[in-house]
């Protein structure tokens, strides 16, 4: 543990080698050697346990009165994920390969129990054909599992969109899912661009800027109520209260801000840009027909202490997302699923926390 999170870099390749190589590495392990292979299974063997420490070192902060839970900033950050987009394939053809990835199992378990194949290949070569062989399998599966949950969302999305062209547009499309890992989508990134990844979602303290919560989402896009989960997230590992939720426009929707104001909880997040030119700036005027949590939202993003207090959302999710992209590791994710890639994104939060907050953790 120590190795990763002095080190924090994303491939245990390269980590191996400075342990290797490395005085401080070499004196972090005692002068006992290390493969990558042991490093890359100790980085995602371990969920639960790293999710506990996580919290504990969080408890620690705010015991020592060094954070403060009443107000957070939330946002998401879009990393490209190991799938490359020609992994994406649609329900019939994912069938087909299935079909031959099991055909192809059970001729490979033929061979290999026949003694003339048997006496032509080690026991450790026979593991790895079989491994192979059923890994492509059980990947091929697993994207199929995803179709149901892909057709749900786009018979949502095109009963939004109506019954017009866009509508027609988005029940035209097939659903894809990828046969690298199908927990993926292919989402827009900070680029402008395209690509396979994953959303992952980081709340933080305003007052001190330390990470509270981490989630790792396949939603491309954050106003699928991700707010709220996040939320009881950060009030369960620090057993305080949200008072105060800053994120932005992304996030925007309707039940949201009603869900929050129920739990007596102030969202801020900013109004979209009118359709009319004619109403731009005038997003935010009360209209008779506004709920009592939209006017509530709307005279506090009107007024300015509460422009004020939105301001620290950018000058706080911002470093810290540039912090965990620059020194911390959180660059495209070699590992595959979203358990996985979750323990990755907790080594990244808790190396950037211990790291900010190491002169209080020990005094």
């Amino acid at each position: 543990m120590a190795v990763w999170v002095y080190a924090w870099i994303g491939s245990a390749r390269e980590l191996a080698r400075r342990c290797a190589e490395s005085a401080p590495f070499r004196w972090l392990c005692g002068g006992v050697g290390v493969n990558h292979r042991l490093l890359s299974d100790f980085r995602i063997d371990h969920g639960d346990a790293l999710d506990e420490l996580f919290t504990q070192v969080i408890v620690t902060l705010v015991d020592k009165k060094l954070v403060r839970v009443s107000r957070i900033s939330q946002d998401g950050v879009r990393v490209r994920v190991s799938a490359g987009s020609s992994s994406f394939r649609r329900e019939e053809r994912l069938q087909q390969l299935l079909e031959q990835a099991q055909q192809q199992v059970m001729e490979l378990r033929k061979q290999l129990e026949s003694p003339a194949e048997s006496a032509a290949v080690t026991a450790r070569q026979k593991a790895a054909r079989k491994r192979a062989a059923e890994s492509r399998q059980h990947r091929l599966e697993q994207a199929i599992e995803q179709l149901p949950e892909l057709k749900q969302k786009q018979a949502e999305a095109a009963q939004r969109a109506g019954k017009g062209k866009c509508g027609d547009k988005i029940r035209a499309k097939q659903p894809r899912v990828s046969t690298t890992d199908a927990a993926t989508r292919v989402m827009k990134m900070a680029n402008g661009g395209y690509s396979p990844g994953v959303n992952v979602q980081l709340a933080t303290d305003t007052q001190s800027r330390a990470i509270l919560g981490v989630e790792v989402s396949n939603e491309g896009s954050d106003s699928a109520g991700l707010s709220e989960p996040m939320r009881q997230q950060v009030e369960q590992r620090t057993g305080g209260k949200v008072e105060q939720h800053l994120v932005d426009g992304g996030y925007l929707r309707t039940e949201d801000i009603v869900q929050a104001h129920q739990q007596g909880v102030e969202l801020f997040v900013p109004s979209k840009p009118a359709r009319n030119p004619q109403n731009r700036g005038r997003e935010l005027e009360p209209k008779p027909s506004d709920s009592e949590a939209i006017q509530a939202w709307k005279r506090r993003m009107a007024s300015k202490e509460g422009q004020e207090i939105y301001k620290q959302r950018a000058a706080t999710s911002e470093t810290v997302n540039a912090d965990l992209r620059t020194y911390r590791g959180l660059a495209p994710f070699t590992v595959r699923s979203l358990n996985k890639i979750k323990c990755v994104t907790l080594w990244c939060a808790l190396a950037y926390n211990l790291t900010h907050f190491s002169k209080a953790l020990l005094s």
